[in-house]
């Protein structure tokens, strides 16, 4: 029996990590990537990471193993998460994180440039040292589509 669940109308995330300092994460997500928050306790807090639900648990003593892998010759951070911006969005975030004076582990730039699944992107870490991705696609439709194929 195939089990499927039809995609038709996109539903947040919820995304729950484990951090040295809940209001570290609160500060930076608000004041720098201009994101709200929901509930909030003396452990925990609620961001609302662009629609979806991203909740720092503060844990004393955390650490978090890293790992990268070689992609168009850079190095990705491993783990990390992030949001799919519109273009013109992604954009903006950009110069404004620039003018944050973000230390990019990658800096922004154009993937795949004149193919399908032309995408803008960009990794750094949050203050407690979470690895995010900001990218957005040209093309929105190509979400999903091979790299390799031309536009």
């Amino acid at each position: 029996m195939d089990f499927k669940i039809e995609h038709t109308q996109l539903r947040p995330f919820h995304l729950a990590l484990a951090v040295p300092s809940k209001d570290i994460a609160k500060t930076f997500y608000t004041a720098t990537m201009g994101c709200t928050i929901g509930r909030e306790s003396d452990e925990w807090v609620d961001i609302n990471f662009f629609g979806h639900q991203i909740t720092f648990h503060q844990v004393a003593n955390f650490f978090s193993p890293s790992h990268s892998n070689c992609v168009d010759a850079k190095v990705v951070p491993l783990p990390h998460f992030g949001i799919v911006l519109k273009y013109d969005d992604w954009h903006k975030l950009s110069v404004h994180l620039s003018s944050q004076n973000i230390d990019f582990i990658i800096d922004p730039y154009i993937r795949f440039k004149g193919l399908k699944g032309e995408q803008a992107t960009m990794f750094f870490r949050d203050p407690n040292g979470i690895a995010i991705e900001l990218k957005a696609f040209k093309n929105d439709s190509c979400l999903f589509a091979s790299e390799k194929e031309s536009t």
